[in-house]
């Protein structure tokens, strides 16, 4: 455990001076702060219309991070010729992937408790009001990131920058829209399609059950059971993920 934690804090370390970073970070405050001009603009609902925004710029900009710092993470390290260091000291290699990842994780976390701040304060200043559920729709977007990490950890474990962040992507948009295809086979009529979008659902991450966004915009209750099985599932997820990458990771040849 000692060699993870210490990865994991020279992961952050460096995380947090990557210029792509604090671009993204930027914009995403620039966005919470222009939520009130949006609002503004708009007839009626003024709080909720806020409140929505806001929660969106969190989760868009934190899968920014998540993808783009992330698929960079090992490819930096083979780029650097690093990665042979590593690979002569007595650290196996699936403990490189979980300190990196973790180290990806806190510097997430951290970035998402500044925006969360930032958001909550521009709630409080204009008097949108903070509902109950926004808090664990700020903690289920984190979990979210949690496991689109692990996604963009397993692609660059094999692939390059360019094709990890495409199929990064690609699952993330899949992963969100999870119920709409299952429910778009059901309705085409077609026994293959349906079981194709049924495989696709059971098999891609199910990003929507991570999305709370309509409960803490309309001030709609949220039951805790479903806040930690959410969690369970997002933990479950990247835990296999990381499994699989580490796996894959272990006969990787940098030669």
């Amino acid at each position: 455990m000692i060699r993870i934690w210490a990865i994991a804090l020279n992961t952050f370390r460096e995380a947090v001076r990557d210029k792509i970073l604090y671009s993204l970070l930027f914009f995403a405050l620039l966005m919470i702060g222009g939520s009130v001009l949006v609002a503004e603009l708009a007839i009626g609902e003024y709080g909720k219309i806020i409140r929505d925004v806001g929660l969106a710029a969190i989760s868009i900009f934190g899968l920014l991070i998540a993808v783009f710092v992330g698929i960079g993470l090992i490819y930096k390290e083979i780029e650097r010729k690093t990665i042979y260091t590593i690979a002569s000291k007595p650290v196996p290699r699936w403990q490189f992937l979980v300190g990196k990842y973790l180290g990806l994780l806190g510097t997430l976390g951290t970035e998402v408790a500044i925006m969360a701040v930032a958001y909550l304060l521009v709630l409080q200043g204009i008097g949108a009001g903070i509902t109950g559920a926004m808090f664990p729709a700020i903690w289920l977007t984190f979990m979210e990131l949690a496991v689109v990490t692990a996604v963009a950890i397993l692609f660059g474990s094999f692939s390059s920058p360019m094709l990890s962040a495409l199929f990064t992507i690609g699952i993330t948009l899949i992963g969100k829209m999870s119920p709409e295809l299952v429910a778009l086979g059901k309705k085409a009529d077609n026994p293959a399609l349906e079981s194709l979008m049924t495989a696709v659902y059971t098999v891609l991450p199910d990003l929507s059950r991570f999305n709370l966004r309509s409960e803490a915009s309309y001030d709609m209750p949220v039951e805790w059971e479903y806040v930690a099985y959410a969690t369970g599932y997002g933990a479950a997820y990247a835990a296999a993920l990381l499994v699989l990458a580490s796996i894959i990771f272990r006969f990787r040849d940098f030669k």
